[in-house]
């Protein structure tokens, strides 16, 4: 399994989810989470993080950030809901 990197791209993301209020500014360390996956093209995020990351009214904020900045976003679900068919 590759290590993903932290960049200035990862770094620039995580800063504009909290100013863009996609994510609150207490949620750095989930933005920075958010970031490192989309800036490293991860395909889905897996989170129990129900919070800030997996909640229904915050993923919208988060996706249009991504793509506001040029990114498609990964698809962000539970484990659970990964394995619902």
């Amino acid at each position: 399994m590759p290590l993903l990197q932290i960049s200035h791209e990862v770094r620039a993301l995580a800063l504009a989810l909290i100013e863009n209020h996609a994510l609150p500014q207490k949620a750095e360390a989930d933005a920075y989470h958010v970031a490192i996956a989309v800036v490293n093209g991860v395909e889905y995020l897996l989170t129990w993080n129900c919070t800030h990351i997996a909640n229904a009214h915050m993923r919208p904020k988060i996706e249009s950030t991504c793509r506001a900045h040029g990114y498609e976003p990964p698809i962000i679900c539970t484990p659970l809901e990964l394995n619902e068919n």
